[in-house]
């Protein structure tokens, strides 16, 4: 399974190079429509490393209705903390390149914003391989009910991800060309 997983990333990380180059400031247009549906619920964002998409406009509006957050890295093989984000936050150099506020206010998200190399249809994600968001939304999933949504561009979605059975789902896929509703009969759902 980790060879596949290797494989697949090495082919993601190619299909989305080209896709990041032609991205424009639009790209975020459907997920703030999606985030209006859910204003005041406290989310997470990201902040885009490499060649991912760009969430921060969705979030930057969503920061007049709610507490909004972005990830931050405490160790290898522990799940993410959230820090409080405005557009105005001094951030500095986090791990694994990803900026984070300088002065952390920690809280937990009901909705988590989560970047991605691909995506299938079934709710499937495949990361960078570190584990950290399926450990995170295993713990959060366990405390309340956790929105997870998956950011992508478009050209990201594959046939089918290469899945273990601690591979947490998506609940839905926001790309920018559209929304893509995960069913909830995929067998791997939000418990």
């Amino acid at each position: 399974m980790d060879d596949l997983k290797a494989q697949v990333r090495k082919a993601a990380f190619a299909r989305r190079k080209p896709l990041f180059e032609a991205a424009n400031a639009a790209q975020a247009g459907y997920l703030s429509e999606v985030l209006a549906g859910y204003r005041g619920v406290p989310l997470a964002g990201f902040m885009p490393i490499r060649t991912e998409i760009d969430p921060r406009p969705a979030m930057a509006e969503a920061c007049a209705h709610g507490l909004v957050g972005v990830p931050v890295i405490e160790a290898e093989a522990k799940p993410l903390k959230f820090a409080q984000w405005t557009p105005e936050a001094a951030m500095v150099a986090g791990p694994f390149g990803a900026q984070v506020p300088a002065e952390l206010s920690i809280f937990e998200p009901e909705i988590v914003i989560v970047p991605l190399l691909a995506f299938d249809r079934a709710g499937g994600r495949l990361g960078y391989g570190g584990g950290f968001y399926d450990r995170t939304l295993e713990m959060l999933r366990a405390r309340r009910s956790t929105l997870a949504i998956g950011f992508a561009f478009a050209g990201q979605e594959v046939d089918q991800c290469p899945l273990e059975p601690t591979d947490q789902p998506l609940d839905l896929i926001v790309t920018e060309a559209g929304v893509i509703e995960i069913a909830a009969t995929h067998g791997r759902g939000n418990t």
